[in-house]
């Protein structure tokens, strides 16, 4: 029964794939869409692009284990934060002016933004080379799944998950994955809803649950009784630097930031907030929340023999053959969503911002096509053979590498983006300044972790600091070095003084 319903499963994603082949006839349309994403599949494609193998099975495990309870503050973070204010803050000011300056991915935009061509070669760099420890990390989370519900083999499971996913997006393109991500985010909502209803059941429903982990107590961690089950748990400090990272990291995500490039019109972005919010509160949320009753399961989980990773796993091992075929599903949706999302990123950056027009001078958009496609394939190899190597190395938790990737990252574009939608003063040298700041303090985090302080050597902890030290970075920086061009700043900021014209519904006139 588990196999009939994934291999339907595979194939409805593969027949989307297909079908939205005929509308992919230009770089627009296979990276953005065409710019004509409606609310829903924007809305969702933004939520299951944040949310995969690493939240549920990484991150819900290792911080449910840490903080108990308290660890929903994070998924609560990723539904305020990550989601809401991202869309109110960066939505509709990132959708204005990169069709202004033409720009599809991130580095396009640096560049056109500061006229750089170096700025968005070394921008499309970051993306790709930090992109891919966070790909891996998707297969290692869906791989624990696949074992405990078929007993596969960790490297079936990576050449499953890499194939079927690369045959979509090549065919289809952004729409596909935005269609797909629609229905498995329909999977991902129902799904978490459920597997919690289920989990806690097995425990004697909701409040015994909480009853018993109010029993528990971790003299490692803390002398208090029933810590694990109280507001914000054992350790506030740290928890907070994850909700941080977690929910402030998606604004300086390309990836995620992306989703905004194309989104249809002012009605979608409006719908699209709430809608995404709600998605956030209801999977984070829920993911979290059910990582903090991973405790009550202790007899069964050995963490310093099978790390955090084992924990949800663990949690949904006795339930019954329908549930964990769900619990497969609904892992595999936000995992091939994920990476979808993560291989377009990658690959259309590539292609336009470094291929093109250093290496080969021009390209029509037939080429430039080809070339994505391709750079697909290599990238979705690359963090499958890294998936490979690290499950066999040191680094054994999924949420180490997601951390690293996350505070590179974030903390490299977070701000030079955000200030560049606001701020006429931003500065090509403060981008440089920011990119170099966030990406140096993370490889010093992974290569020599203690030349740093004690409270950021974890790279979640290191990332968060990386994030909030580029938003100082970037207005001292840019107070003190050239100002752009006036002609480039008019260029940029034009999309925001044009008239529109609304109903009076929507604003109400001055005069009567």
């Amino acid at each position: 029964m588990k196999v009939i319903i994934l291999v339907i499963y595979f194939a409805v994603l593969i027949g989307i794939g297909f079908y939205c082949r005929k509308n992919v006839t230009d770089v627009n349309g296979f990276v953005l869409g065409g710019r004509s994403v409606g609310p829903w599949l924007t809305a969702f494609a933004y939520g299951t692009s944040y949310f995969s193998a690493v939240v549920f099975v990484g991150y819900a495990g290792q911080f449910g284990w840490k903080y108990g309870i308290a660890a929903t503050w994070a998924g609560i973070g990723n539904a305020i934060i990550g989601s809401l204010m991202a869309w109110v803050i960066l939505g509709r000011r990132t959708r204005l002016m990169t069709q202004e300056l033409n720009s599809a991915t991130m580095p396009e935009f640096f560049g056109s933004r500061f006229n750089s061509n170096p700025l968005k070669v070394i921008s499309s760099a970051i993306i790709f080379i930090f992109l891919i420890p966070y790909t891996a990390s998707l297969y290692n989370g869906l791989s624990r799944l696949f074992a405990m519900a078929f007993n596969i083999d960790y490297s079936i499971c990576i050449v499953l998950m890499a194939v079927l996913t690369g045959i979509y997006v090549i065919a289809g393109g952004y729409m596909a994955t935005a269609i797909n991500d629609f229905i498995q985010g329909l999977i991902m909502l129902v799904g978490i809803v459920v597997i919690i209803w289920a989990v806690l059941e097995s425990k004697g429903g909701l409040m015994a649950s909480l009853e018993g982990l109010s029993q528990i107590s971790d003299p490692e961690v803390s002398q208090v009784t029933g810590v694990f089950n109280s507001f914000l748990g054992p350790d506030p400090l740290n928890l907070g630097f994850v909700v941080l990272l977690t929910s402030l990291g998606t604004w300086g995500l390309p990836q995620m930031v992306q989703k905004f490039y194309a989104i249809k019109d002012e009605s979608s972005i409006k719908k699209g907030t709430i809608i995404s919010t709600i998605f956030a509160l209801v999977v984070a949320g829920g993911c979290y929340f059910l990582g903090g009753f991973g405790r009550l399961f202790s007899d069964q989980i050995d963490i310093a023999a099978n790390g955090y990773d084992s924990v949800v796993p663990i949690m949904l091992s006795n339930l019954s053959p329908g549930l964990i075929a769900l619990v497969v599903i609904l892992v595999l949706s936000a995992s091939m969503s994920t990476l979808s999302s993560l291989v377009i990123a990658s690959s259309s950056t590539l292609t336009i911002d470094f291929i093109n027009g250093n290496i080969i001078k021009e390209m029509d958009e037939r080429k430039k096509l080809i070339f994505i496609r391709i750079f697909i394939v290599v990238f979705i190899a690359i963090s499958a053979v890294i998936a490979l190597v690290q499950y066999k190395s040191s680094v054994t938790f999924i949420a180490q590498l997601m951390g690293i990737s996350w505070g590179a990252l974030a903390g490299a574009f977070l701000a030079p983006f955000m200030y560049s939608l606001y701020w006429k003063g931003t500065t090509k040298a403060s981008c440089y300044v920011s990119f170099a700041f966030g990406v140096g303090l993370m490889l010093v985090n992974m290569f020599a972790k203690g030349a740093l302080p004690a409270i950021i050597q974890s790279p979640i902890n290191c990332g968060v600091v990386a994030m909030v030290a580029g938003l100082i970075i970037v207005p001292l920086v840019s107070l003190v070095t050239k100002k752009p061009e006036e002609a480039l700043l008019t260029k940029a900021f034009r999309c925001y003084q044009r008239m529109a014209y609304v109903s009076v519904k929507t604003s109400l006139p001055e005069n009567e």
